[in-house]
């Protein structure tokens, strides 16, 4: 399969279809993880206009997104791009924990569940702020 896909990533087209297919895979992948393990329904909270699960979730798209970014910046090959941002999204992820342990006067997932705009500000900041010390540090 190398041999057939390998010298497509060489053009300049065919890199940039692989690494935009790539990102849109990892979305969905990624988003759908987050959305098993919040007590939210993110595209149902955004359909009613939760403005809180719509920073939150902006901010994971970015963070994801940048991620990613930062591999294809690199010069790593697509393969090895995959593989540090999913190290880099088990990062995020684990920042999402840490946000919830670290605030022990209420629940993130609860507030941003109830449209708490600071919150999920908070959260998407996050999210970005991190993805950019993750996307330097994954390579």
């Amino acid at each position: 399969m190398n041999t057939v896909i390998d010298p497509l990533l060489e053009t300049p087209i065919g890199s940039a279809v692989a690494y935009f297919s790539v990102a849109v895979l990892e979305l969905v992948v990624f988003l759908a993880i987050f959305e098993a393990i919040t007590r939210y329904k993110c595209w149902d909270e955004i359909r009613r206009g939760n403005l809180s699960v719509a920073m939150a979730t902006g901010g994971k798209i970015f963070g994801i997104c940048n991620i990613l970014r930062f591999c294809i910046e690199s010069g790593s090959t697509i393969y090895e791009s995959m593989l540090w941002s999913l190290v880099g999204f088990v990062l995020l992820l684990l920042a999402y924990f840490l946000f919830e342990f670290v605030t022990p006067f209420f629940k993130v997932d609860e507030e941003i569940g109830r449209d708490n705009r600071a919150v999920g500000l908070i959260s998407m900041v996050l999210s970005v702020a991190l993805s950019y010390v993750v996307g330097v540090s994954v390579l």
